[in-house]
């Protein structure tokens, strides 16, 4: 479903040099083509129909109340090292003295604007804590250009003078102004800022917001500080591109999103495999349970992790939005 409200066409691959990859680009857009339409167009008429009644309503949301304190969340500026899960792919970590939020979506809806309105899958739950309760951020990190990973309603009002913006290539004009300044990293490169190094990795996934989207990015982000390592692949499938990393203390793996579009997303047997490819550390599982944007149930991601896990499950920091985890929670 994902590829209903991204695109339905891209690749992470560059430098092709004859006809075959440039077929076998051709089937891989052909089959996240099919996959959008076989389980996105049935659910549009009912997603336009919600975001007209919305408007009707003034924008006002029902349920969308705060879930969670935004206090608690100010809580990770008193520890070297944590974070929190605030619904789908979004994770707030504290880390080298600096606060990071990956891949920030607070909105009540994803996808694009029409007539002034956002027509995409709703939140299933309310957004843990508005942005204006969030603690204040020094870097924020974008893996691709996915409605459900670069929400520009979120960027604007998150927006200060103080922020930083790291994004994939390709992307910086997608980010609205206001931040300190933004910075597009491009694949395998690296980047010091604060107290953390940055190294771009590569995903199994690609980055085009739109149908003619072909260029554009797809980060994951190994994030190092003195003492700790954190892994946020972003959306990936099945890939051998983290075996080589070593240990990574927390490593903030997407687990659903996986039916029909498992070339796109990993099932949560593969994340654990992937996870376990590196040496100790935690698994913290994002993506799954925001909004309706595949055929999985809601509640399968989480009961196959664990089930994958077996004896292992303590491992997994099985947190709902807005909780933290600290070291030694598991």
């Amino acid at each position: 479903m994902c590829e209903a409200y991204h695109t339905a066409r891209g690749s992470n691959t560059t430098g092709v040099r004859s006809e075959q990859p440039i077929r076998n680009a051709a089937k891989k857009a052909a089959k996240k083509a099919r996959g959008a339409l076989q389980f996105g167009v049935h659910r549009l008429p009912g997603m336009v129909a919600g975001s007209v009644r919305e408007a009707r309503r003034g924008g006002v949301v029902p349920g969308a109340s705060t879930i969670a304190s935004g206090q608690d969340l100010r809580e990770l500026l008193q520890v070297r090292y944590g974070a929190a899960w605030l619904g789908h792919g979004s994770a707030l970590v504290r880390q080298g003295g600096m606060t990071i939020l990956v891949d920030p979506v607070l909105s009540h809806r994803i996808g694009p604007r029409i007539g002034g309105r956002t027509i995409g899958p709703a939140r299933l739950e309310a957004a843990p804590a508005p942005s204006d309760e969030l603690p204040p951020i020094d870097l924020v990190l974008i893996s691709h250009a996915h409605y459900d990973h670069l929400d520009r309603p979120t960027l604007e009002q998150l927006a200060a003078s103080g922020t930083t913006v790291v994004t994939s290539r390709r992307t910086r004009r997608l980010i609205p102004r206001g931040f300190r300044r933004v910075i597009e990293l491009g694949l395998d490169d690296q980047l010091e800022i604060g107290g953390v190094r940055l190294s771009a990795l590569r995903p199994e996934h690609w980055g085009g917001r739109t149908a003619v989207d072909v260029a554009r990015g797809c980060n994951s982000y190994l994030i190092e500080s003195d003492e700790h390592r954190t892994l946020a692949p972003g959306d990936t499938a099945l890939t051998s591109e983290f075996d080589a990393l070593g240990s990574v203390d927390l490593a903030v793996f997407g687990i659903g999103a996986y039916e029909p579009s498992e070339h796109h997303h990993a099932t949560p047997e593969q994340v654990w495999r992937m996870f376990t490819a590196m040496p100790g550390g935690v698994l913290l599982p994002v993506h799954h349970s925001t909004f309706e944007i595949s055929a999985e149930h809601v509640d399968e991601p989480m009961q196959r992790l664990l089930a994958a896990a077996g004896n292992d499950a303590a491992r997994i920091a099985a947190v709902k939005p807005g909780e933290l985890w600290l070291p030694g929670d598991d």
